[in-house]
Order: structure tokens, then C-alpha cells, then sequence
């Protein structure tokens, strides 16, 4: 079965709506790209996406960045792609559909996924113990078509902690209390929705890619961010960590659109400084960039 999508300004995106296997369910069948540039979601019954809100239209950007994203191929060290916003497009969808609100003037923008994160998830930063109990986002998760060992993924039961995720959710709930605080200026995304692992499931960031490959998937990320931003309307983009920045800088600007662009240390356990006091460090830049007290009102 598939469904019709209309997207702002374009023709109508044919999606397959065949169900992904669930978790627990046995491996999940390998589904491939072709050229009527229909993409496998579980998009479930009754979705209806006509651009009429904030989050339809910010779902929109993702289902075709997603058909795009899926043309593309990549070479060594790449040997694993998982694309939660395929697998995990139920507790994707939960989360735009809940936060993604008009009026919103601030966009938190990470890189891409982590390995217990988003592609456990399908939050960005999305550290199970936050989205599951403090977010409060459900929804079904599926498998990616190969999955390393290492690297299963077990969606809202994932047992495993991710430390940038539990940092960075962690220090917004302490600020905020509750998430209708943070998301009454806020919300937050990734600029790819892809995660790149190597043989032994080590986690592959898109600097790291090919270079021809690297910059053509961010070629498209890039679009798709500008278009992204266009739909939630937000003035302030704040990059985690200095390659987001750098990349949203470069997309923004050269697309002409006038929303000033930041950044604030990532919280990744890679991070030296990081690991030695991040929550100070982000209240501190979030103070001089003068938007600390959003998050308290």
C-alpha cells in the first residue's frame, strides 16, 4: 500500500507504508531504493500530512530528505547505515507532533546520531531514560536492514545510557522542570538523520566519510535544514558542538536566510573539557548568548 504525501511546493511523494519488522520481531527484511522514489516508513494509519501545521510541515523536510538520502551510496570505512528516522519513525513522529509548536524562536542543532541516542530513539540526543520518562514519547521501533552485533538496536528498552544525551537533556530538565518550558522557545534537531559504523561498530562521524560522499549527503543535509528552518520559523539556530555550527553557518548563509547562527560546546564524553564540567559551560555561553532566561519562564 502506498500513500500520497503532499509536500509544500512539490509534486506528490509516493511513500510505501509497508510495516518494518518491530522489535523483537527477527531481522528486518533489506528494502532498497528505486527510481519512483518511494521510501519505507511505518507512517501508521491515519497520518495526514498537509503542511497545515508547524510539525506537518517540519515532517514534510524529513520524509524528503529521507528519499533523497537513500539515492546515495558510501564506500570503506562505512559498513553499517541506520536511518532512525525510517526504523523509528513512530517515536520521531511522536516527538515533532508533541514539541514542534509554532511560535518556537530557537533551534538546538546537533550533527547526527549516536548509537544509543537517536538510533535507539529517534529523539535527537535522545537518551532513552529522557525521552521515555521526562519527554514522555512512545511509539514502536523497528530495525535498520543490517544491524552490527554490537550495535542492536532495542529502541525504548535500550538498557544502555548515552552520556551526550544524558547530559544534555539532563541539564535542560534541571533549568526547566518540565519540557513544556523548554519547548515554549525551543526545539531541537539534527542536521543528518544517518549513522555511519565501521566494521567493529565504532561510531563514524560524517567527517570522517570520503570526501565526495561526505559532501554530497551534506549537500542535502544542508537543503534540507534551510527548508527545516523555514518551516518552524525560529531567528537563533545554536549548533552543539563546533561542526553543527560551522555547518549551519555555511547553509544558511549561503541560502541568504537572515537567522544568526551559534554554538555551544558539545557534550560528548570525547570532549576533554566537556568531561569536566559541561552544564557550567553551557549555562554560561547560554547566558552571554542572552537566552538563559527563556528557559526559567
Amino acid at each position: 500500500m502506498q500513500l500520497l504525501v503532499f509536500l509544500s511546493g512539490k509534486h506528490p511523494l509516493r511513500m510505501d507504508t509497508h510495516e518494518l519488522k518491530r522489535v523483537g520481531e527477527g531481522d528486518a527484511e533489506k528494502h532498497e531504493p528505486n527510481e519512483n522514489n518511494v521510501c519505507s516508513l511505518t507512517l501508521g494509519p491515519g497520518l495526514m500530512l498537509d503542511g497545515s501545521t508547524v510539525a506537518s510541515r517540519f515532517l514534510h523536510v524529513e520524509l524528503e530528505l529521507n528519499v533523497h538520502l537513500r539515492r546515495l551510496s558510501f564506500s570503506e570505512p562505512v559498513h553499517y547505515i541506520y536511518n532512525p528516522l525510517e526504523y523509528a519513525w513512530e517515536p520521531h513522529r511522536c516527538f515533532v507532533e508533541t514539541y514542534c509548536r509554532g511560535g518556537q524562536s530557537i533551534l538546538f542543532l546537533g550533527m547526527n546520531p549516536g548509537p544509543f541516542g537517536m538510533a535507539q530513539t529517534g529523539v535527537p540526543f535522545g537518551e532513552v531514560n529522557y525521552v521515555r520518562d521526562w519527554l514522555k514519547i512512545t511509539g514502536e521501533v523497528g530495525h535498520p536492514p543490517s544491524e552490527h552485533p554490537k550495535r542492536l538496536i532495542k529502541g525504548l528498552a535500550c538498557i544502555q545510557s548515552e552520556v551526550s544525551g544524558s547530559r544534555f537533556w539532563g541539564f535542560f530538565r534541571k533549568l526547566c522542570g518540565e519540557p513544556d518550558v523548554f519547548f515554549r522557545h525551543f526545539f531541537v534537531h539534527n542536521l543528518c538523520p544517518l549513522m555511519f559504523m565501521g566494521t567493529t561498530g565504532k561510531n563514524l562521524t560524517p567527517p570522517e566519510l570520503v570526501i565526495g560522499e561526505r559532501e554530497a549527503l551534506l549537500a542535502l543535509c544542508d537543503m534540507a535544514l534551510c527548508q527545516a528552518v523555514a518551516a518552524l520559523g525560529v531567528t537563533m539556530v545554536i549548533g552543539v558542538g563546533r561542526v553543527a555550527e560551522q555547518r549551519a553557518r555555511r547553509a544558511l548563509t549561503a541560502a541568504g536566510m537572515e537567522v544568526r547562527v551559534e554554538g555551544i560546546m558539545h557534550p560528548s564524553p570525547r570532549n576533554p573539557l566537556a568531561n569536566k564540567g559541561w552544564e557550567a559551560v553551557a549555562k554560561a555561553k547560554l547566558e552571554e548568548l542572552g537566552v538563559l532566561s527563556l528557559l526559567t519562564m
